[in-house]
């Protein structure tokens, strides 16, 4: 017997696949943004061990700080614990994060932010952001590849 798909049949498959690549990317942006708002808590607790295990173990790892370029993730972690000495908080606008699937496995976070940062025993600073980070899902989990922070005007 030789069975072929009607129009509404072939449709039927179509709106089928959409609705599972539609929820399986669903599920990957709640995955970053949980790595995400991961990466917030630890930053603000200042725990650079648990720090190690968000960010990439990449040459490729890039972070672009107050016009410091730092490549890998040992030079940013030990750029991290110089700077957890001090004050260091984000406190992110979650009514603005986005994330952008460039993708499978390769995710954009772009959230405005409120960091907070000084020298240890100096008044803090606070200053809005634009931050703009690149993950990449390596061993079932997401990682921060790159972090790309922007002056961003008051809102």
């Amino acid at each position: 017997m030789n069975i072929r798909p009607g129009p509404h049949s072939i449709a039927l498959l179509i709106a089928t696949a959409i609705c599972q690549g539609g929820a399986a990317q669903a599920a990957a942006e709640d995955e970053v943004r949980a790595s995400f708002e991961r990466f917030v808590q630890v930053q603000n607790t200042h725990d650079a061990k648990a720090l190690e295990g968000l960010l990439a173990d990449s040459p490729g790892f890039l972070w672009i700080t107050r016009g410091t370029v730092i490549w890998g993730r040992d030079a940013a972690l030990q750029q991290f614990a110089k700077l957890y000495t001090g004050t260091w908080r984000l406190d992110p606008e979650y009514g603005g994060f986005r994330v952008v699937p460039i993708g499978e496995d390769v995710a954009e976070v772009h959230v405005p932010v409120q960091f907070t940062t000084g020298p240890a025993g100096q008044a803090p600073q606070v200053t809005r952001l634009f931050l703009n980070q690149v993950l990449v899902k390596s061993g079932g989990a997401w990682r921060v590849l790159s972090i790309f922070p922007i002056a961003a005007p008051a809102p």
